[in-house]
């Protein structure tokens, strides 16, 4: 197949054309410069100059808490746009079969754990991430209308939980929560300090996956999308307070300093694990451990400092 994937340059992208499954087709992953997915004009040219057979929707403007709450009006812009230019564009040249990449943040922030796929649209929205949230959900609904009103298209979209792996942005300034762990934890034994700060009191739980597993559930889809469910959640069914990760962090990099807590800082919703009932129905569960998966994004991140 030819497989356009948005967003090739970021970390979902990248592991999902490094997996072995790549290497049966062709894959067209233009950047940014090349592509702007903001633009609906220029999307739509190019779909109708490249034809692609599949297309993989995983472009995204992304951040943390701190980004969200800073730049709510690009994070719901920027996502509202790349996703409905590349989804009305796809189904303008008639491209059948359309993989779009969720997230859990479109739950309701007072939605019980674990967070069944249903429960989209039934509340309000966690308010330091509503823009992406809102966003998400938007386009998300734009596939299903499109199937309503054909049946021979099918637009579906995998929600995954939170993630972090190889490829991840370290930046303290759009990083999410474990690749800013691993860079923290990383300069603090770099400089001999023996204190970490935590924002918060380190209690909320959260439940992320290596990127690397989610690449694979994504290939799985594509391979056996006739099967796919609409709309399905892709996380471990398991989470872990924030105090968890710090000390996974510390355990595989060996930090042996301790933690302070700023109480004065946001710590989101108090949970936010997915249910993974439709996902194991289908038949795919994640592999990687929190310690490979650590190990493997540390693994990453040094090489970067290397470079």
């Amino acid at each position: 197949m030819r497989i356009l994937i948005t967003g090739g340059r970021g970390m979902v992208g990248r592991n999902f054309i490094d997996h072995e499954g790549a290497a049966e087709h062709e894959i067209l992953a233009p950047s940014s410069r090349d592509l702007d997915l903001r633009d609906f004009a220029s999307v739509s040219t190019w779909f109708a100059k490249h034809s692609p057979d599949v297309v993989v929707h995983a472009a995204g403007r992304v951040g943390g808490i701190q980004a969200n709450i800073s730049e709510p009006v690009a994070f719901l812009m920027e996502n509202l746009d790349m996703g409905r230019n590349v989804v009305m564009a796809a189904r303008e040249v008639g491209v059948k079969r359309l993989l779009n990449l969720g997230s859990s943040c479109m739950y309701p922030r007072n939605a019980p754990n674990p967070l069944s796929e249903d429960k989209v649209l039934t509340g309000e929205l966690e308010p330091t991430n509503e823009g992406y949230a809102l966003a998400k959900i938007l386009v998300a609904r734009l596939c299903d209308y499109i199937v309503r009103e054909d049946a021979s298209f099918q637009y579906k979209t995998l929600v995954p939980c939170n993630l972090y792996g190889r490829h991840d942005k370290f930046d303290p300034k759009h990083s999410h929560l474990v690749p800013a762990i691993i860079h923290k934890i990383h300069e603090a034994k770099k400089s001999g300090s023996n204190e970490v700060e935590v924002w918060g009191t380190g209690n909320v739980r959260r439940e992320f996956m290596y990127a690397g597993d989610l690449a694979d559930c994504m290939w799985r889809a594509l391979k056996h999308f006739d099967t796919l469910p609409p709309l399905m959640n892709v996380g471990l069914g398991a989470d872990l307070s924030i105090l968890d990760y710090y000390n996974a962090v510390a355990r595989v990099i060996g930090y042996s300093g301790g933690f302070v807590h700023d109480l004065t800082k946001p710590e989101g919703m108090a949970q936010k694990l997915v249910s993974i009932d439709r996902l194991e129905e289908w038949g795919w569960r994640a592999t990687t451990t929190l310690d490979e998966g650590i190990a493997q994004t540390y693994q990453f991140y040094t090489q970067g400092l290397q470079a």
